[in-house]
């Protein structure tokens, strides 16, 4: 009985998952929403019938996605596969969420990994390359048109030309960071669709408690001096300073948002000022500046807990 339960379920979850690429190759513009979904069936099912399970459903799904999607579907099996039951088997054993995170993160990041290896050494292509002469053929269109109107655009052209470069040199820190993004968010998707199926799940702790090691804190200040100090440009030592720097200074900045969070859930805020500030961070250009500092006082000098005592 129940080995046709598990033979039935993984049907069911394996077609919705065939149904969730399908739609988000031959319909692009609802990518933005499916691929959040995608982890779920590998995820479901791994908390249900372990990973051996799992495996077997991994590899009956990646031939399915290569005789209907083509190549196109084989890096969504590969990564939202390898993600999904990471986090799904991981859930099951009952691991602390942040360990649980932390292991899904490493997951996609591999898959990333591999998958932009995959596309260089077999397929002859470089996706950063590719992104990077689209950006700069619109840039090139942008000078032309403002030129055409008498304005003179160099400057700015090559200011964004320099920040073009630069994306080439980050590629190790955007991977790490849309690896734990993806891990992010498909535990806070996963949590309601486990919570409604009464699969055990303990959820993360509410984000304004959240806190990294204070030894963070040090590494930011040293890459900073590293920075100041400078590197020729293109190096490896180059290379690793600016994606350690930047890679903690995103840290710095979240570590911020949860003093926000924290300050206004005591305060008894409006629950939209957190959200609105979060959202503020990718539109005005001195939140981020504001958040990181936040967060660099915050682990430095514990501001949260002084927050708590200054209450009492």
């Amino acid at each position: 009985m129940q080995r046709t339960r598990s033979l039935t379920e993984g049907a069911i979850l394996s077609g919705l998952f065939i149904i969730l690429m399908l739609l988000t190759i031959f319909v692009p513009p609802l990518v933005y929403i499916l691929l959040w979904f995608m982890p779920l069936p590998f995820l479901i099912y791994t908390a249900r019938y372990g990973l051996r399970s799992a495996l077997v459903m991994f590899v009956v799904l990646f031939l399915l996605s290569l005789f209907i999607g083509g190549l196109a579907g084989v890096p969504f099996v590969f990564m939202f596969g390898l993600g999904g039951i990471t986090v799904g088997e991981m859930i099951r054993r009952k691991n602390e969420p942040l360990f649980v995170l932390t292991g899904g993160s490493l997951a996609y990041i591999t898959s990333l990994m591999v998958i932009y290896a995959v596309t260089i050494l077999v397929f002859n292509i470089n996706p950063v390359e590719t992104l990077q002469n689209a950006m700069r053929d619109s840039f090139n269109q942008a000078e032309s048109m403002l030129n055409s109107i008498g304005q003179d655009g160099t400057e700015s052209i090559e200011t964004m030309n320099d920040a073009i470069v630069q994306i080439g040199y980050m590629i190790p820190v955007i991977m790490v960071g849309s690896g734990a993004a993806f891990a992010v968010i498909t535990q806070a998707v996963a949590h309601y669709f486990l919570k409604r199926l009464s699969i055990p799940y303990r959820p993360f702790p509410p984000f304004r408690e959240w806190n990294f090691p204070k030894s963070l804190l040090w590494y930011y200040l040293a890459a900073i001096v590293l920075t100041l100090i400078g590197a020729e440009e293109g190096t490896t030592l180059y290379l690793l300073i600016w994606n350690v720097y930047w890679f903690l200074g995103s840290i710095m900045v979240i570590q911020g948002c949860t003093v926000v969070f924290y300050y206004c859930y005591k305060k008894s805020l409006p629950k939209a000022l957190p959200i609105i500030f979060v959202i503020s961070l990718v539109i005005l250009p001195i939140i981020p500046l504001f958040a990181r500092i936040l967060g660099i006082i915050d682990l430095g000098f514990r501001l949260k807990e002084r927050l708590e005592t200054d209450k009492k």
